[in-house]
């Protein structure tokens, strides 16, 4: 701590005193100012050192603060650090870079995804992966920058999250050497809650659009994200930019975060902006040329949009349940969340309407509709606790008879991460709805009497729609089977499916 403090007054005795005049205020007085702006991405990472706790901005690659991680990487020097991020980039750009050149020794992250080097070290032992939902790293995030030590939540409970034992680090043999601990838990209003800490960074490492000399930025779109909560949690915070602006051009309504957060700011030497995956819309045309394998998310898919009903507020979880935003029927009107940042989520976009800071939780090009909006990471998921939604559509692994859900983690083998599904399905007023092929690849039922891998939460589906049929979850009774696919039969579903369920009587093919 007492490190951190000398650096900041270092940091301070460096400022420049300019003047400068703040335009649009009702006084219309001239101001004086110190300057936080920063020549280089490398002058503006001065004082990072090897143990450091780095607090990153950006979701996938929107966002992201590519010139300090850059000059992080530059730094060899600079070791052993604690990344806290929602995930880790690609292997190739962003964090990954850091990943590459084994600068970080624990990500504390939600999400592994696609990501080959980030899940090769965390599987073969080379590094500490901390596995949070994305939800819960976004509160404890802001809770850290307001203050707050602890608070407690939903999110988790009945799961590895809450009992504890999920990987942190293997050895070379696949043995868990460093596991979570247990959360303290407590009960409010007969629901029990977990408690979850507040963190803070020695250093956050945040992306805007615009900013000013005196630290007050702007975000575009959907790259709030993450940004906007780590900005306020670190105990140094710098900024790069994509431009700087007089001081007194931000209007103070368009402020997002004021720069009495924001310790360093610097216009950021080149921009990539990549896209981690880049999707298009599709012509009908188009559709009936695509994989088998495709063509059959497509129809479970087109099934799942049945479920939307006007003036709803709906969530689609990555994957196949994102598809759904291009099935919605043209006389209803629905709001879809992103919880990474979006109210008002529209179809993929044409070539011409692609943006590098529009992009969905599977970090897919989106569009937003008219009268959509754009927020951070902690605003999303507080609509998402906070029962703002009326329905979400998730993938999943496994569903258990009574309706328990697993989709994010094969232990030893294959890890995604939580991301934000462990959020979503604790939202107790929150229809879920899942999504997946009725059997995995090698025929083996996905539907079962108990789930054989990690939950991600108990008792919290309400509906499943596959490839075969829709299965309703009946509260203290189990499955009962609604629908069937073309083609499919009673006799079909239950060959097919690893637990007994009843058969409703007015079942019938409907899709």
């Amino acid at each position: 701590m007492l490190a951190i403090k000398k650096q900041a007054l270092a940091s301070a005795s460096r400022v420049l005193l300019r003047t400068g005049v703040l335009s649009g205020l009702a006084t219309g007085a001239a101001r004086a100012y110190h300057s936080k702006l920063y020549k280089s991405s490398d002058e503006a990472i001065e004082g990072v050192k090897s143990g450091n706790t780095l607090l990153i901005g950006g979701f996938g690659l929107c966002g992201i603060p590519e010139n300090l991680l850059k000059a992080i990487a530059r730094r060899k020097d600079i070791q052993q650090l604690t990344a806290v991020s929602n995930n880790a980039g690609t292997a190739d750009y962003g964090l990954g870079t850091l990943l590459q050149s084994r600068q970080i020794k624990r990500m504390v992250s939600s999400y592994v995804g696609e990501n080959k080097e980030f899940s090769r070290q965390y599987l073969g032992g080379e590094l500490e992966v901390e596995l949070l939902p994305q939800g819960t790293i976004a509160e404890r995030v802001r809770s850290g920058g307001a203050g707050i030590p602890a608070f407690y939540t939903l999110t988790g409970v009945g799961t590895q999250v809450e009992t504890g034992g999920i990987p942190i680090k293997y050895n070379k043999e696949g043995e868990v050497v460093i596991a979570s601990e247990p959360r303290e838990t407590k009960v409010f209003n007969g629901r029990k809650y977990l408690m979850e800490e507040g963190i803070v960074g020695d250093f956050a490492l945040v992306k805007a659009w615009k900013g000013d000399e005196l630290g007050n930025l702007v975000f575009k779109y959907a790259a709030s994200n993450f940004n906007a909560p780590m900005a306020t949690a670190g105990k140094i915070t710098i900024a790069e930019v994509e431009e700087i602006v007089p001081v007194g051009e931000l209007k103070p309504n368009e402020i997002h975060i004021s720069g009495i957060h924001v310790h360093r700011i610097l216009k950021g030497e080149t921009y990539e902006k990549r896209i981690e995956k880049l999707t298009l819309r599709r012509s009908a045309e188009e559709e009936s040329e695509l994989p088998e394998a495709m063509k059959q998310r497509i129809h479970i898919i087109k099934r799942a949009a049945r479920e939307f009903q006007d003036g709803m507020y709906v969530n689609l979880g990555i994957g196949m349940p994102v598809l759904a935003s291009n099935y919605i029927d043209p006389s209803i009107t629905v709001h879809l969340q992103s919880e990474n940042g979006i109210l008002g989520m529209g179809p993929f976009p044409t070539a011409e309407e692609v943006d590098a800071d529009l992009v969905n939780a599977g970090k897919e090009s989106v569009t937003v509709l008219p009268g959509g909006t754009c927020f951070s990471s902690d605003v999303s998921f507080g609509m998402i606790r906070g029962n703002r939604l009326d329905m979400t559509i998730l993938g999943g692994m496994q569903v258990s008879s009574r309706g328990d859900l697993s989709n994010w983690m094969v232990p030893r083998k294959m890890v995604k991460g939580m991301g934000g599904a462990m959020d979503l399905v604790s939202a107790p007023k929150s229809r879920v709805v899942v999504t997946m092929t009725h059997t995995s690849k090698d025929g083996s039922p996905k539907i079962l009497q108990e789930n054989t891998l990690p939950l991600t939460g108990v008792q919290c589906v309400d509906r499943i729609i596959t490839d075969k049929c829709v299965f309703d979850v009946i509260p203290n009774k189990g499955l009962l089977l609604r629908e069937l696919s073309y083609g499919q039969t009673v006799d079909s579903i239950r060959a097919s499916t690893g637990c007994s369920f009843e058969v409703a009587s007015d079942v019938a093919e409907t899709y």
